[in-house]
Formats: structure tokens, sequence, C-alpha cells
């Protein structure tokens, strides 16, 4: 039971329900109906699994870096042998395809592409300034279009894929900062450790301007309607405004977890507006 639980925590289950959500959320909003129902959740078990498994890889290539940044995580901490998180990483990996492959030719290679991603993040991407990041929030937006793809609407899933993907590449990029330490010491060579903390906080400046700026398109071309809008201005919108003037004012350790941790809540916020403001 230790190691199931050691396992779980590795995980990381919000994100792994985040990631669930997210693809039953695309489902419906692109047009997914209640007899759908079986094939949506077992495509979100689907991106539930892969989640899962590329969480526990990360961490499996973490663990040196992970034994200054993060010691109380699984790995650093013994709870469980490396090679017990092997196991587990492909057991999750086999599990997503075979259902997968229920759903269909499409869905079964997005499946397999998200898996190679994953693997080859956390085995080398993540050491190439901005690319790491950038296929991070890829995949993040990547599960909107999973799901739009499984009712057969892959335009639906366009937006907000691309909301995802920015906002996920601002917190990969304020996950890096927040790293430095630990990076820096097993030689990786991210974006902050290469270019430093302000030209990081102008990049996040400036994806999280662009974001706030694209969100009003939307509601401008009535593709959501006005209960959209009035979710996103006030608190996505207010969100993305305080975790930009916090950064600049003042990145510390403790902002840069805040701002980390705000930015995750803003795509649920983000999520719910979408939801209420579709013409579903």
């Amino acid at each position: 039971m230790k190691t199931i639980s050691a396992i779980i925590k590795m995980s990381r289950p919000i994100n792994c329900f985040i990631t669930f959500i997210t693809i039953v959320v695309a489902c419906f909003i692109c047009g997914g109906t209640l007899n759908d129902t079986w094939v949506i959740f077992t495509g979100g078990i689907i991106g539930l699994l892969v989640t899962a498994s590329g969480n526990i890889i990360n961490d499996y290539y973490d663990i040196e870096a992970d034994r200054i940044n993060r010691p109380n995580r699984v790995l650093p901490s013994e709870m469980v042998l490396p090679a017990t998180a092997v196991v587990f990483y492909f057991a999750f990996n086999i599990a997503a395809l075979i259902l997968s492959l229920f759903l269909g030719l499409e869905l079964f290679v997005i499946t397999i592409v998200t898996m190679v991603l994953l693997f080859l993040y956390s085995y080398k991407l993540k050491n190439i300034p901005l690319v790491g990041n950038a296929v991070i929030a890829f995949l993040t937006g990547l599960a909107f279009v999973f799901g739009s793809v499984i009712v057969g609407n892959i335009f639906c899933g366009i937006i907000p894929a691309l909301f995802a993907f920015m906002i996920n590449f601002m917190r990969e990029l304020i996950k890096d900062i927040e790293d430095i330490g630990g990076d820096r010491a097993v030689g990786f060579s991210t974006y902050p450790i290469t270019y430093g903390v302000v030209s990081s906080v102008n990049i996040i400046t400036v994806l999280g301007i662009t974001l706030i700026l694209l969100t009003t398109i939307p509601f401008l071309f009535n593709i959501y309607n006005i209960k959209y809008f009035i979710i996103v201005m006030p608190f996505v919108n207010g969100i993305l405004v305080f975790v930009i003037s916090r950064l600049r004012m003042d990145p510390s350790r403790y902002n840069l977890n805040l701002s980390s941790r705000l930015l995750k809540l803003d795509m649920i916020i983000g999520i719910i507006a979408i939801i209420l403001g579709s013409k579903f």
C-alpha cells in the first residue's frame, strides 16, 4: 500500500484530474452528448493515465535535481525505488494505448505522440531553453484537441487549446525560475539559467499580456457568450495581471510558487468560463 500511495503521489493526482476534466469538458463543449458518455469517459481516463506516466518519468529523470529542489518528493526521499517507478510508467502507458485503440486510429496516434513527447521532454528536451517549456504547454493544450477529436469536431478545441498553451507556457517558465538552484547544480540549461530571471519574467509578461488580449476575441466574434466574458475579464485576466505585476516586483521563491498555483487555478476558472460561455 505504501508503494501504491507513493506512485499516486508521483502521478500528481490533481494534475491528472485536471487533464481528465479538460478532456471531458472539451467533448461536451464540442458537441458531445450523454449518449457519448462511455466514449468521453474513456478518453478522460486515457488522458489521466498518460499524464500520470508523464509525471512519473519526469520525476525519474529529475531525481538528482529534486534532491536539491524538492527533497520531499517520492524518489529523492526513497519512498519507492526508481525501477518500481519505471514499471508503473510502462503499465500506465500500455493501459492508455489499449484504451485508445477502442476510440479509433486518430486518437491512438495522438496518444502515442503525446507519450513520445513526454518521454523526450523528460529525457532531453527540458534541457533546451524554451523548447521543453513549449512542449509541455503544447501537450496541455492538446488535451482540448483530443476531446474535440473524440466527438468529431476538432476545430472547436483550437481556441481553448491556444489559451491553455499560453498559460502553461507561463507556468513552465515560472517553475524553471523556481528550480534554478537544483537545475544549475546538475548541469541543466533552462532559459532562466542561460538568459537570466529578468529575461524570463519579460517573456512571461509578454505571454500574459498577449493572452489577456486574445481572451476578448471569442466574445467579440460571438464564439462564446456574455457569461464567458463576465468570468474571464475580472477573474481570469485579473489573476494574470496580478501574477505579472507580482513577478515583476519581486520574483522571490514565495511569489514564484504562489504564481504557479494561481495560474493552475486560472486555468480551472478559464475552463468554467468556456463551459458557461459555450452554446452547447
